[in-house]
This record gives C-alpha cells, structure tokens and sequence, in this order.
C-alpha cells in the first residue's frame, strides 16, 4: 500500500490550467457569482491554485434556477488555519453582491490535491488538528470522524468549516466524469477512476446513516420529499454504478420499483421547487409514516442488488479463472490467459444526507 501523501506537500497537475471562453451555467447573475469567487481564489491562492470546477446538478444535469451550485476548489496543499482568514473574507463579500438567490446558493469545499486523487481514510486528520472520536461533523449531520476534513462552505453559509461533506466518492464521480471546469486541468487528470464497487458501498453506508437519523428533519413537505427523492437516485446509483440526476433517479424508482410505492414517488417528485409555501407546508402525519416505511423497503432492495451482484461476480470470477475456481475449459488445469479475480471493495465513507436544504 503506497504511503498517504501529506494534503500540505505542494502538488503540480501534469496538464496546463485554463479557463472557459464559455460561460458555466445559463444564468447570468450566477456566473457573475461563480466570477467573483474564481478571480478571488485564484489571487488569494497563488502557486496554490490547481483548479476549480462545478459538480452536483450543474454537471450531473436537470438543474433549475432553484439549485443550489456546488462547487470544487483544488488545491496544491491543504490551507492552514492560519491562512484562512481572507477566504472568510471572500465569501462573507460574496453575500454582499447584488445577486438575491445566487449570492447564498453556492456550497463546495477547498480540496488538496493529493486527497481528491482517490478516496481513502488515511490521513484522517489535518497535520496539527487532531480530531477526538467525539468529533462532530457539521457538514454530515455530527457524524464522528472518519476520513480528511476539507475546508467546507455549506449552503447559505458565510464562513468555511472543517468537514468530510465532500470527501466522498459520490463527489469523485461527479467530478471526475461529469466535472464543469472553471479553470484549470481537466477532472479526470486529478482524479482517479472511482470503481463502482466503492460507489455502491459508500450509498449503502448512506442509507444506514439515513436511517440512525430517522429521516429527520420530517417536519416540512421539502423535507419529506427530499427523502424520498434521495432513496431513489441511491438505488439508481446502486442498480447502475453511476451517479444521476434527482430527476433521472424519480424517474427510474417509478419503473424499476414495487408500483406500491409509485403514489409516493409521483407526489415527491411535484414538490415544486422555488415554491416556498408549498415547501414550508407541515408534512402529512401519513405521508411521513409511508416515506420513513419506503426507507426500510430501500434498503431490503438495496441488500438484494447487492447480494445478486455479488453471487454474478462471484460466478464471472470462477468463470475466468479467478481464485475458487478453475477455468471451465481446462479442467484441472490453471486459469487461462486473462483470467483475473473480481474487484475487490473497501469500506468507503458516509456521506451527509442533507446539507442542501431541500434544493435540488
């Protein structure tokens, strides 16, 4: 196993930095934003600076005028506590433009390179910010430390706080295969390929953290709604290996799932967003009862993808030759050439359900 790079040791991209002619997104006010924060990073950064990039619905698709825009700041070396005062400054003046909805819409974090490459739990902490087991993580709902901490912006937030939100492989993937460049080397030439077994792993993870915290908040229809939507586009993700859209993933859950549910499924996805009144509505006593009930159902079909996986890979491996098994055609005999084993999995982290509001 290759030695963790420290997240401070200066890294250089292979690939030369550049911006966009074209413009991120359709709406205008939000690129003037997303300009405000680009030129003010790179002047605060310097040498520091590798690139920056849009994931989330901005690069996966069916974004609206109501998403929030996630955003990716990729840095050489991890910022030091004492470095980060004037990126508090920026962001603080970021609420100040003249840009109602998108001067609060933005949430992303600063990433070091070396930690984005792949995902691992080693380092855990950043050098000199040890973190006890009682550690609670705002960007994931307090859960305790498990892996790198990023300097995180959450939705709405002024100030940047030490979190593992976006030290996951839901973000690589997006990233890497989805990835809206703003400035800088193309995603894929900073990160690697995120194999979909650690993509399934870590939503399968999600879904029991889900569930420690009881879907909860429950209180308002955006709430329930989202729940909903978010168990769709995790079995999605488990059923293809691939991270897609909250529309794509309504979508797929009305065709691909028990029609007991499609009732449920089909009012989530009207919640409409932008619409505050509609959203800010108490939940149905019911319509809670039956979301935190198809929760349990995602999960038992969750169990079962993966367990039909696993047997399928289990067969392919044997099949080729892999270890349990010898190649059918040479009976006795060793595997034949290109014979390999199945990919193997490792525990991946956690990801925090919320952190966006309702918005999609």
């Amino acid at each position: 196993m290759p030695k963790p790079q420290d997240p401070r040791t200066p890294w250089r991209a292979s690939a030369s930095g550049r911006q966009h002619g074209r413009q991120p997104t359709p709406y205008a006010e939000l690129n003037a934003v997303l300009a405000h924060l680009l030129e003010g990073v790179q002047r605060l950064l310097g040498d520091n600076f590798v690139g920056a990039y849009l994931q989330g619905s901005f690069a996966v698709g069916d974004f609206s005028a109501f998403s929030d825009c996630d955003f990716i700041v990729v840095t050489a070396r991890d910022l030091t506590p004492e470095e980060l005062p004037p990126f508090q400054a920026l962001h603080a003046a970021i609420h100040e433009l003249p840009y109602a909805y998108w001067r609060t819409g933005l949430e992303g974090s600063y990433v070091p390179a070396p930690i984005l490459r792949r995902g691992s739990t080693e380092p855990r902490d950043p050098p000199g910010e040890p973190r006890g087991p009682d550690w609670a993580d705002p960007g994931r709902s307090g859960a305790p430390p498990k892996a790198y901490p990023f300097w995180y912006l959450d939705h709405g937030a002024k100030t940047l706080v030490r979190s593992e939100h976006d030290n996951t492989e839901v973000v690589r993937w997006c990233l890497r295969e989805k990835g809206v460049t703003l400035a800088g080397p193309p995603p894929k030439a900073l990160i690697d390929p995120v194999p979909p077994a650690a993509l399934r792993g870590e939503i399968r993870q999600t879904m029991d953290l889900v569930l420690q915290l009881d879907l909860e908040p429950m209180a308002m229809i955006a709430w329930q709604a989202f729940w909903v939507g978010l168990f769709c586009r995790m079995l999605h993700t488990l059923s293809t290996g691939a991270v897609w859209s909250k529309k794509a993933g309504f979508a797929w859950a009305l065709t691909a799932l028990d029609r007991q549910w499609r009732g449920l499924i089909e009012r989530a996805a009207a919640v409409r967003k932008g619409d505050a009144a509609q959203s800010a509505q108490p939940t149905d006593p019911a319509e809670a009862a039956a979301t935190r009930a198809f929760a349990a159902y995602a999960v038992h079909h969750a169990d079962q993808v993966l367990r039909a996986r696993e047997v399928l890979e289990r067969k392919l491996a044997l099949s080729r030759g892999g270890p349990g098994g010898l190649h059918p055609n040479r009976p006795g005999g060793p595997p034949a050439p290109g014979g390999r084993p199945g990919g193997g999995q490792f525990t991946p982290r956690p990801v925090r359900p919320g952190g966006r509001r309702g918005r999609g």
